[in-house]
């Protein structure tokens, strides 16, 4: 048979659940990324709840107070985090809080997790490194996003009949900026899909991407190619989720 259609037959089978077997243990590859799929979508979870709002409230003060200080602060952070890769944020907090501080594991071992002073622990360096992977971006296109609808001739008008800054940006401008922030929040995140494979690895933490890797250096090919189209999907999912929310926060896409 030749690839391409070996490849169909494998794509067919995939949308039902079979992703064939392990070359390593002969195990179904459905149930080894099963076992793991939890753990990915806690990491990404607990990163996600607390960069989205830290991202938030960085880009909407400093579309705000845009020109201050604080926002040029704010602005020169952000690019240099964009500037600095993965993998030197995730050994920069291994040898700062991991070892010289030893305040927190190196490796996240969750089966060490009896309260929840255990679980700050263990997710702690992996949520921090993940969080720097997304914030800065997040932080930027949502700046970028609020600045246009506060330069809107509306948001002048709600100025000039002397509606307060509060009252402008949460009745004015932030529901006409949904859709924007919305794909910025859908494309940062996708951004994790990059970064969790470098962070599970360094922090030896049991997700989908160090099972990835592991099927890299096993040279499993049915494990890699399920867990690449996993991560596919992931980012498709992110994009589309962005787009409806674009759309239903905009009246004139919706009559279009």
């Amino acid at each position: 048979m030749p690839p391409f259609q070996r490849y169909l037959a494998w794509l067919g089978k995939l949308m039902t659940g079979d992703a064939g077997l392990s070359l390593v243990n002969g195990q179904p590859v459905a149930a080894l990324i099963g076992s793991r799929l939890g753990n990915s979508l806690i990491l990404a979870g607990v990163t996600a709840l607390v960069a989205v709002p830290l991202a938030l409230t960085l880009g909407i003060t400093s579309a705000v107070w845009r020109g201050s200080l604080y926002d040029r602060v704010v602005g020169a952070s952000t690019v240099m985090v964009v500037s600095v890769p993965e993998f030197l944020v995730a050994s920069a907090a291994v040898l700062i809080f991991a070892v010289h501080l030893q305040w927190v594991p190196a490796l996240s071992q969750l089966g060490r997790i009896n309260g929840l002073f255990d679980a700050i622990r263990v997710f702690a360096l992996p949520v921090m490194t993940l969080t720097f992977v997304v914030v800065a971006q997040m932080a930027r296109m949502t700046r970028a996003a609020l600045v246009d609808v506060l330069s809107s001739s509306y948001v002048e008008m709600a100025r000039l009949k002397g509606a307060s800054q509060m009252r402008i940006v949460l009745w004015h401008a932030l529901p006409n900026a949904i859709g924007p922030i919305a794909n910025a929040i859908a494309f940062s995140l996708s951004f994790l899909l990059g970064g969790v494979i470098i962070v599970e690895t360094i922090f030896n933490y049991p997700g989908i991407a160090k099972l990835m890797v592991d099927g890299v250096s096993t040279r499993d090919l049915p494990l890699v190619q399920a867990c690449a189209m996993l991560f596919c999907a992931a980012y498709l999912v992110l994009v589309t989720a962005a787009d409806v929310a674009a759309i239903l926060a905009n009246p004139r896409l919706r009559q279009g």
